[in-house]
């Protein structure tokens, strides 16, 4: 069930620049031989996958995730999203601790541990809350969580207003080695934003999201990074002066780092005034990676609903440039899945947030390697190497004795993305109707194709 020979495959692993057409053995859900001698190492009745015109890599890494476990189980399930992320090639997630009740505590640790390892088809590993009840009022038990398990701390779809008290989280944060990931939002400039302030926030009528309720945090964090020396990583970066920021403070040496999703760096705010209006505004650079077969979407269409927003074409630019460069070293998709009924009513009203398991490879591949802005192991390290290092996991190679975590793509295959044909439980995705290129063929995880 779990010894596999992949065969012919080009086999790319950012963790140790290897990238040749090879085969690749797993023996007893490990890497036990890359090369000539793999298929010579294998026992005869092994069972071959063969890889043949398609990309053999490590297992991706998505370390921004909502799982809705415990408590909203009627978006998501652990079995459900991890069968999503599955399906996007994902062989490891980290889930968001913001659930009902909040992962703030060793006892709910524990229970996400037991029940992924019982119902999930990947790896699950757990980020717990700086703050009680992600309340930003007074710190969580940080020592107990991490001898609980947890790889991170983040109060994510919340952000820590006091200043004081987030250097406090991070002093402890760097006592047990955890790195800190924050939802950069200053509550009392974003006030009750819905998308973001310009152009089409006026037009549309729509109470506006400044990009300075991001940058304000993100230079906060970058001043406590510099201060305590612990590891900070901004989520879901979205605008251009935040990738500034962020790329001067690499330049000095300051623990910070930042993660960008395909929402941000595929889409703009004029989204949200309809296809028709997008198309106008950006077609001319997106059609050239998405093809003449354009979908097509209402004015305050909700699936366009999402925190932080989706920015002006600066911002996209300034973002998919920040990932070129390497100031922004990691994508994730911050899975956040809803109820249809959730959605369905005004703009105003709808919650925040998209799924994005399914498509978030072949969007990142669309937008980054077709258009040649990145290689494919370049690509590659931001969802396999560049998120094991940040959390320290055991993952994201191939190299001889690591867990057989693989994932198989053809990066030049085209398919239409179907929102009804999503394993995730809940299908709040604006991509309805896309036509993708880069298609996952096999997810495996510990040797056994998932």
């Amino acid at each position: 069930m779990n010894s596999l020979l992949l065969v012919g495959g080009r086999v790319i692993d950012p963790a140790t620049q290897f990238d040749s057409t090879a085969d690749v053995l797993i023996l007893d859900g490990k890497i036990a031989a890359i090369g000539p001698d793999a298929a010579t190492k294998a026992p005869a009745n092994i069972e071959k996958v063969d890889c043949t015109g398609k990309v053999v890599s490590p297992g991706l890494i998505d370390l921004h995730v909502h799982l809705r476990e415990p408590g909203q189980a009627a978006k998501e399930t652990i079995a459900t999203g991890t069968a999503a992320a599955a399906r996007g090639g994902f062989t490891t997630v980290v889930c968001m601790p913001n659930t009902t009740p909040s992962i703030d505590n060793p006892a709910a640790v524990a229970l996400i541990r037991e029940k992924a390892a019982r119902e999930g088809v990947v790896n699950v590993y757990v980020a717990g809350a700086i703050t009680k009840g992600i309340a930003g009022e007074e710190l969580a038990p940080i020592g107990s969580l991490k001898k609980a398990g947890v790889v991170a701390i983040t109060d994510d779809g919340h952000c820590v207003q006091n200043n004081d008290l987030m250097r406090r989280a991070l002093e402890y944060a760097k006592m047990f080695d955890l790195p800190v990931m924050d939802h950069c939002q200053d509550y009392q400039i974003v006030t009750d934003g819905v998308m973001h302030e310009g152009y089409w926030s006026t037009v549309l009528g729509l109470r506006g999201w400044p990009a300075a309720g991001e940058e304000m945090i993100v230079a906060r964090n970058i001043v406590l990074a510099e201060l305590t020396g612990t590891r900070v990583h901004c989520q879901h970066m979205s605008s251009a002066k935040s990738v500034e920021l962020i790329r001067e403070a690499r330049k000095r040496g300051v623990p910070i780092s930042g993660e960008a999703c395909p929402h941000h760096f595929t889409l703009t705010d004029a989204a949200i005034a309809g296809s028709e209006k997008f198309w106008a505004e950006d077609g001319k650079e997106l059609a050239a990676s998405q093809g003449p077969d354009l979908p097509q979407w209402p004015a305050y269409d909700t699936f366009f609903k999402m925190n932080p927003p989706l920015r002006s074409a600066r911002d996209r630019e300034a973002i998919l440039e920040g990932l070129a460069d390497g100031t922004l070293e990691i994508i994730a998709s911050d899975h956040a899945p809803h109820c249809d009924f959730e959605k369905e009513v005004e703009f105003d009203y709808a919650p925040f947030g998209i799924t994005g398991f399914e498509t978030e490879l072949p969007l990142s591949l669309m937008q980054l390697y077709h258009t040649k802005r990145l290689s494919l192991n370049d690509l590659l390290a931001k969802f396999t190497v560049a998120p094991a290092r940040l959390l320290n996991l055991p993952k994201g190679t191939l190299a001889v004795g690591a867990d057989a975590d693989v994932t198989v793509f053809d990066p030049d295959a085209e398919w239409v993305y179907q929102r009804e044909q999503s394993a995730s439980k809940s299908k709040n995705s604006p991509f309805h109707g896309w036509c993708m290129k880069g298609k996952v063929c096999a997810t495996i995880v510990g040797g056994r194709v998932v």
